[in-house]
């Protein structure tokens, strides 16, 4: 590990104006940035301890929503009481993340902004463009089980990238129509739809946020609590602490025997949590039936996977990808 600087600011708008500094990073629950420090993929100059900030509260919004502050242990949140009855989806994606160990370390803000678990990523002998935009895509001719297949850039003037954003958390936030709220070095705020928080790789794939530099998340909003039975189904190597092959996230109301609404959004396959209105028009106004795996559910999984694309060792997740969609929705609608 290089050497650092270190401080602890006193507000979030002191700590957005310390990151202003070329080579600085936040640093919250440190599970992700202390290893990528160790192998020396992130090597900051100065670091901004966040941790003694007043973002820990999960507060109710006017809008009927909730607040949740950018420090909030993961499974602080996870057990909260109001986001087990009104974000089931939320609950149940958090708990199936990582081990109970990262859970009580780990924190919202900071799975927000998760870097890519792609192998060569982590492994500096070998070309990346995420690392070193320019060098190389060593996923696309190698080991890439855990890859994208959807909304990657493989011609992308020497800039290509498959990797997958590994949050589990992110794609129930994408379900619900989360909001990312920050604070800028000028001690301006913004607030940022989930849906345009994180960013495809085009041809920046080391620009993974719409963060801008210096800029920090301080909450997440939710909205008021969306109708519908919540479900978080996940396809892993092993039942604990491993990262998604293929999830989804699903909200399904259904009344009069038909499903009035369904939001789904999946995990594993892309740069970020993927959802398309398309896929979920499909299902709107189906008969609940045994046949519905087979018709609105079809046209569903086409609709969300138009353009995909395997690249060898995760051509299988096109298959597992509807086969997980049909599954959460079988069980959103009970059948």
């Amino acid at each position: 590990m290089k050497a650092f600087t270190y401080e602890r600011p006193a507000t979030p708008q002191a700590a957005a104006a310390a990151a202003a500094r070329p080579h600085a990073r936040f640093i919250a629950g440190g599970t992700n940035l202390l290893d990528l420090m160790k192998l020396q993929i992130e090597v900051p100059v100065h670091l901004i301890d966040i941790t003694r900030l007043d973002l820990a509260r999960t507060e109710p919004t006017a809008e009927g929503g909730l607040r949740i502050g950018a420090m909030v242990r993961n499974a602080d949140l996870a057990n909260d009481p109001r986001v087990r009855a009104d974000y089931a989806v939320l609950s149940r994606a958090l708990l199936s993340g990582a081990s109970g160990q990262l859970r009580n370390r780990a924190t919202t803000g900071g799975n927000l902004l998760q870097r890519t678990r792609c192998n060569y990523f982590y492994e500096l002998s070998r070309p990346c463009n995420k690392r070193l935009p320019g060098s190389g895509c060593s996923a696309l001719g190698g080991f890439n089980r855990m890859n994208a297949i959807l909304g990657t850039t493989e011609q992308a003037e020497g800039r290509a990238c498959i990797a997958v954003h590994p949050s589990d958390m992110a794609v129930a936030m994408r379900v619900l129509d989360a909001k990312v709220e920050t604070v800028r070095p000028d001690g301006s705020a913004r607030v940022i739809p989930i849906a345009d928080f994180h960013r495809l790789p085009g041809t920046t794939p080391h620009i993974e946020t719409a963060l801008q530099p210096g800029e920090m998340i301080t909450s997440v909003t939710l909205p008021a609590p969306v109708r519908g039975r919540h479900v978080y189904r996940k396809v892993r190597d092993r039942a604990s602490y491993a990262f998604a092959l293929v999830s989804v996230a699903a909200i399904v109301d259904v009344g009069g025997g038909r499903i009035r609404t369904a939001r789904m959004a999946c995990g594993g396959v892309a740069h970020k949590p993927w959802r398309l209105e398309a896929a979920e028009a499909a299902l709107a106004g189906a008969v609940v039936s045994p046949a519905l795996a087979g018709t609105a559910v079809t046209a569903s999984a086409n609709a969300l996977l138009a353009g995909a694309r395997g690249h060898g060792h995760n051509d299988f997740k096109i298959m597992l990808t509807r086969r997980t969609l049909a599954a959460a929705l079988a069980e959103a609608v009970g059948s």
